[in-house]
């Protein structure tokens, strides 16, 4: 096989390989790698190194708020001490990053103590930690392509229950931890048992790791996540972290050069560093929990700009007819997964469009009454409004803020306005086609 065949196989033959071409393994193996492919890809076109780098510095900005909040709850239950033994444990291959924002934490807590600062560093306190999660999950939207964020009350709610159960969770964590060294320690005489008690210990921060990467990838997007389709991302994310971490610990004789020029100051770079491959870490996984959930065929790579406006225009009159003839039948509001099965356009394209047709006012949105909370769609207006002249004339006139110009044609104004009137004459009689009978 040559470069040029191999180029066709990635590029083509690949994403067009049926089920019934290849027996099972074979066709798991090729949808494996079409994953690998779709999520490097999309890493890459996406510029997740920039949000990465993004939410590098937000991290760094909420960091010592986020401890001192988690501080503060755990606090009012007696269970401070574990917070710091969790931290220190988390960053075991920052030890002295870790220190640092320790003592910023405490330093934080004990100088909003008293009257007008007290409210004032509270305030400021609640805006960066809620400012970081807004950005994880504007992080997390972009991948899934989800325009729409949680509204107000479900951002409030969600992020305090997450706050107040960071707690009792690392608690949870601890206890675990200690209860299993104990029965380790005892079992050392043992001759199976003993080994086996170890082997799950050293494999715990593994399990604990990909837990949290799971649970992130499942609740962070404002859309349902399934639990399959984010187990082995977060998985792998977990076992990226400890690998990470791994590194980090016996590259330290590689970075004494970094330390003695730099000093105690070189703790900050490094720690920079850490969190920049633990975000990117964490977005590629998201990339794979997306990929994983919406595999499709070849025409899964279809990008929506580069299909041909007839083509744009096609696909519009199509979603917007399957739209509206549902919700003439006072049926249940579609999500773009029932569009794409119903239509057979490929997904991204579906989810593009809507999003078009939502900015343009053709479409509104709602959340599913059921338990997946989707996002469901239905005409904006009522269904004599809904016709093709209109859809037609919403699409040649949508702009993103770009503004008519006036300018000279001189003696082509005359004829301009003679096309123009023929141009207005035929979305007239568009409009006579209503989209739900197309």
């Amino acid at each position: 096989m040559n470069i040029d065949q191999i180029k066709e196989f990635f590029s083509e033959r690949i994403w067009q390989i049926s089920k019934e071409e290849l027996p099972g393994f074979q066709y798991l193996g090729i949808n494996i790698l079409k994953r690998i492919i779709l999520a490097i890809k999309f890493f890459i076109d996406k510029d997740v190194i920039s949000t990465a780098s993004a939410l590098t510095y937000s991290t760094l900005l909420a960091l010592v708020p986020v401890i001192a909040v988690l501080y503060a709850i755990a606090s009012g239950f007696g269970f401070s001490k574990y917070i710091e033994s969790w931290l220190l444990s988390t960053l075991n291959s920052q030890p002295q990053a870790a220190e640092i924002i320790i003592g910023f934490v405490h330093s934080y807590i004990s100088h909003t103590h008293s009257g007008v600062i007290l409210g004032i560093g509270l305030l400021v306190m609640l805006w960066t930690v809620l400012m970081l999660i807004h950005n994880i999950e504007a992080a997390f939207n972009q991948i899934w392509q989800v325009d729409q964020q949680r509204s107000l009350i479900r951002k409030v709610t969600d992020y305090l229950a997450m706050f107040f159960l960071a707690p009792i969770i690392i608690v949870l964590q601890s206890g675990i931890s200690i209860f299993l060294a104990t029965v380790a320690k005892e079992m050392e005489e043992y001759m199976l048992l003993g080994p086996m008690v170890r082997t799950f210990i050293g494999l715990m921060p593994y399990v604990i790791t990909s837990s949290v990467f799971i649970v992130l990838y499942i609740f962070m997007p404002n859309t349902r996540v399934k639990l399959k389709d984010a187990i082995i991302p977060g998985i792998l994310a977990g076992i990226a972290m400890q690998l990470l971490q791994f590194f980090y610990i016996h590259c330290q004789v590689f970075l004494s050069g970094y330390n003695a020029i730099y000093g105690s100051f070189a703790a900050l770079p490094l720690f920079m560093l850490w969190v920049q491959l633990s975000w990117t870490i964490c977005l590629f996984g998201a990339e794979l929990t997306y990929t994983s959930q919406n595999l499709e065929e070849f025409a899964f790579l279809a990008n929506p700009h580069d299909i041909s406006q007839k083509t744009k225009v096609k696909y519009c009159a199509l979603l917007m007819h399957h739209i509206c003839n549902n919700f003439k039948k006072d049926e249940l509001h579609l999500t773009a997964l029932q569009l794409k099965q119903e239509t057979g356009i490929p997904i991204r394209i579906v989810k593009e469009l809507l999003n078009l047709l939502v900015e343009m006012r053709l479409l509104s949105v709602s959340i599913s009454e059921d338990d997946n909370e989707d996002l469901c769609y239905q005409p904006h207006s009522s269904l004599e409004h809904c016709n093709m002249g209109k859809l037609l004339e919403a699409l040649e006139n949508y702009s993103k803020g770009d503004k008519e110009h006036k300018i000279k044609v001189g003696e082509m104004d005359g004829k301009w306005n003679e096309v123009d009137k023929l141009h207005q004459d035929f979305l007239h009689q568009l409009r006579n086609i209503p989209l739900s009978e197309l």
